[in-house]
């Protein structure tokens, strides 16, 4: 997820204009990352838009005109050399609604992100398929079990949350294998064709995809999430074994496959898509 606006056409997600309540300042001053003579990093600036104080970072370049970008680091702004500080601020006050609504919604998302990360260790909670489970770590397990609400894990008391994090992230890979295996076979048999082949996928930004062979991938991390979603992912590239598009014979595939698919699509449309769960 990145928000970048142009210079005279926003190219950002659409977001909901609502009123703009930022505490201040907007996100930290952005780190000051190491640049090449294509681009030069000039540091971190200040300004007051609408009343709000932002830090933005400015780096000079051979584009023609000013860009904006708004990601987990903050607002970046790119400038020609030759443009002079009091334009590059003209610009950003210009932008000003669009770019403090941005970083409202970029706080949302990091805050999101947040909630949705998970601590590896004795005690804490994983989401999968939709519900959750605490994950226990028993010296006395023999690999991963679960036991109800507990996902009891054969580790030591002093395993680390890296140690912790692998073999909790192997076991559900193999469940996410076995998932889809299953779930792939009742798709085949109501589209009346099955891909060339399927893999597991650790896409950061993708919960599936089809190539043009007809290879399905799909998302292991799909596996946290309420079975539907898992089936709406399922359909949507079976789909495009028919369609290489996302025209109407394409959707209408889809809503053969599974009818449901509108509110499964909102659904995952709503979860932070580079945001990895697991």
């Amino acid at each position: 997820m990145r928000d970048v606006a142009g210079d005279l056409a926003l190219r950002a997600q659409p977001g909901a204009d609502a009123t703009l309540q930022p505490s201040l300042p907007l996100f930290a001053s952005p780190p000051v990352t190491p640049h090449t003579p294509a681009r030069v990093c000039t540091g971190v600036r200040s300004t007051m838009l609408c009343e709000q104080a932002v830090h933005y970072e400015l780096r000079r370049s051979r584009r023609r005109t000013i860009g904006f970008v708004i990601d987990e680091r903050g607002l970046r702004v790119t400038a020609p050399r030759w443009v002079p500080i009091a334009e590059v601020e003209r610009a950003l006050q210009e932008k000003a609604r669009w770019i403090l609504r941005k970083l409202v919604e970029w706080r949302a998302h990091e805050a999101r992100r947040e909630r949705l990360r998970i601590r590896w260790r004795h005690g804490a909670t994983l989401r999968y398929l939709g519900t959750s489970l605490v994950l226990s770590v028993d010296a006395g397990a023999r690999g991963i079990a679960r036991d109800g609400a507990l996902l009891r894990v054969g580790l030591p008391p002093q395993a680390g949350e890296e140690q912790l994090r692998d073999r909790v992230q192997a076991w559900l890979q193999t469940r996410a294998r076995e998932l889809f295996a299953e779930r792939i076979a009742v798709f085949a048999q109501r589209l009346g064709c099955s891909p060339s082949r399927w893999t597991l996928s650790s896409a950061r930004t993708r919960w599936g995809s089809c190539t043009s062979d007809g290879t399905i991938r799909l998302n292991w991390r799909l596996v946290h999430f309420p079975p539907e979603i898992v089936d709406y992912v399922i359909a949507h590239e079976f789909a495009h074994l028919r369609e290489l598009n996302h025209g109407p014979r394409f959707w209408a595939t889809v809503g053969e496959l599974f009818p449901d698919f509108e509110r499964a699509r909102a659904w995952l449309r709503d979860f932070p898509d580079d945001t990895p769960v697991g």
